[in-house]
């Protein structure tokens, strides 16, 4: 069996939970308060990952796998969450370079500053949240032109793309986020929220 190695309100973490869970597949969750510096422990650095975050995944073997993105493509490889197809593939990957380089910056980081962070803003991050805000919703916007007319991001069905991306859109209000102006990420959360294996985002229930 594997373990995930994870901080319950992580979207990132969250990610690999909801993979783990739409497979069907058992784990093991260790958890580690990432806030008390858990993940930055000499054990942890030398056995788990060296850039000291979560998630990792561990395999049965003993190997350690960090990063969201590379858990999930690991975990669907062979599976309808990860296409066949080149294109397709290609484009399932374009999606989850786009949540990390434009929409967890700007989103997760804002969500983070105001929800988890202990002991308040610091003077410059305070200046940076209305940047935070309009960077955030141009993602968004992007977001919400990919689902125009579309019920998923890639092909007729869910896959790891989707998964990335709701990861922090869906906690988006928690950063300040309004989705009222975008019907097609509203409907399309509706949509994930209803595969067979769904859990909230800090529900654990195994």
């Amino acid at each position: 069996m594997v373990t995930l190695h994870d901080f319950l309100p992580s979207g990132n973490g969250f990610k690999c939970r909801l993979m783990l869970r739409f497979l069907n597949r058992p784990f093991r969750l260790r958890l580690y308060d990432i806030l008390k510096g858990e993940t930055r422990t000499a054990e942890f650095l030398k056995t788990r990952n060296s850039n000291g975050r979560i998630p990792v995944l561990e395999l049965e073997d003993g190997r350690c796998l960090p990063e969201s993105g590379a858990i999930l493509h690991y975990l669907a490889a062979g599976t309808p969450f990860l296409p066949e197809d080149p294109w397709d593939r290609a484009q399932v990957l374009r999606w989850m370079f786009f949540e990390q380089y434009n929409l967890e910056p700007t989103i997760a980081v804002r969500r983070f500053w105001l929800t988890e962070q202990e002991g308040g803003l610091t003077d410059l991050q305070e200046a940076q949240l209305p940047a935070k805000l309009e960077g955030g919703h141009a993602a968004l916007k992007v977001l919400e032109g990919g689902l125009t007319g579309r019920d998923w991001l890639v092909g007729g069905g869910p896959t790891i793309a989707d998964i990335a991306l709701y990861g922090y859109t869906h906690v988006a209000p928690e950063g300040g986020y309004d989705l009222s102006a975008y019907p097609g990420i509203r409907a399309w959360i509706s949509r994930l929220q209803q595969i067979p294996g769904y859990v909230p985002i800090t529900q654990r229930d195994f």
